[in-house]
């Protein structure tokens, strides 16, 4: 069992993200990011009296916390803990055909940053973990105790677009032949040294972009959410909506680039005078460009500042 811990997360677009979903009695919904149950539990709300929800978290405490939550829609709901890289599966086992909305709220949740012993902050030190899914066994510490120098450095530009992506590596190449890097705290220190100091006084927290980017390859963040996306579209009745909430560029290029892939019709050149491939598109782009978060979103939740909101629609 997961221990006892205070589960408290402001979903973003909050609002925006549930009505795009036009949610409706007797629809049936997935929210692929349960996490602090928030967008969940407004689209049982809005979907009130017979509308159906799955939900689908890799966090245990998560999931716990949100049974709480939805406590009031029992019946209504199932949570399933997976990722959601299993989408048409667990709408299989539902023993659905198809379903009627799908949102993705991607990224770390507050309290996954909060609860320092999760590894995923560089501001609590704490063991090398950064696991969504706890009950899976590769962690931080593997990653950073093992990958050669070349694939750390990869990691750090590609996930992160860290600039210092080789000198960081070289660094924990070092550091870790003296012994095992076993810590956030250490991890930020050979950053830290890592990085020049002139670099350090501007921007963010020297470790930001690093510990971004090894939490996405612990959890494979990138190549999941590609696969579930077209797996989101698929499962889609037609009519229905997926509406997905990014935090960085490369959610954000994923997403609209899947996006835009699926609404094209004709690919054939040009040249052709008829056209050969047949190919139809799969959705319409409700948001040819993505939703910003608004003013008062930004004042009352300063992590909302980077989120996007794209939608589209099942043809």
């Amino acid at each position: 069992m997961p221990k006892e811990t205070t589960f408290h997360h402001v979903s973003v677009f909050a609002n925006e993200a549930v009505e795009a979903l036009i949610p409706e009695p007797d629809h049936i919904y997935v929210d692929c990011t349960l996490g602090g149950a928030g967008h969940s539990g407004r689209i049982l709300q809005a979907s009130s009296p017979t509308g159906r929800l799955i939900a689908i978290d890799q966090d245990l405490t998560a999931i716990e916390n949100a049974k709480k939550v939805l406590a009031a829609y029992e019946g209504r709901f199932t949570i399933v803990h997976s990722n959601f890289r299993r989408l048409e599966e667990i709408v299989a086992e539902q023993g659905l055909s198809g379903v009627d909305g799908v949102l993705f709220d991607l990224g770390v949740s507050s309290p996954q940053l909060d609860e320092g012993e999760r590894g995923f902050s560089y501001q609590h030190d704490a063991p090398l973990d950064m696991r969504m899914d706890k009950t899976q066994p590769f962690t931080a510490y593997d990653l950073v105790n093992t990958y050669s120098q070349e694939e750390l450095a990869k990691i750090l530009f590609e996930y992160a677009e860290e600039k210092w992506s080789k000198r960081i590596a070289e660094f924990i190449v070092r550091e870790r032949a003296n012994g095992s890097i076993n810590t956030t705290g250490q991890l930020v220190d050979i950053i830290k040294a890592a990085i020049p100091a002139a670099a350090r006084r501007e921007g963010p927290h020297p470790a930001k972009r690093t510990f971004q980017a090894i939490r996405i390859a612990v959890n494979d963040e990138l190549n999941v959410f590609a696969e579930a996306i077209q797996q989101a579209i698929r499962v889609l009745n037609p009519g229905g909506r997926v509406a997905i909430i990014t935090f960085h560029s490369l959610e954000d290029r994923i997403a609209k680039l899947a996006l835009q892939e699926a609404a094209k019709g004709c690919i054939c050149p040009p040249q052709l005078p008829i056209c050969q491939c047949s190919n139809e598109p799969k959705v319409r782009l409700v948001t040819r460009k993505p939703i910003m978060p608004s003013e008062e979103e930004l004042a009352s939740n300063p992590r909302a500042r980077s989120a996007k909101l794209r939608i589209a629609e099942k043809l």
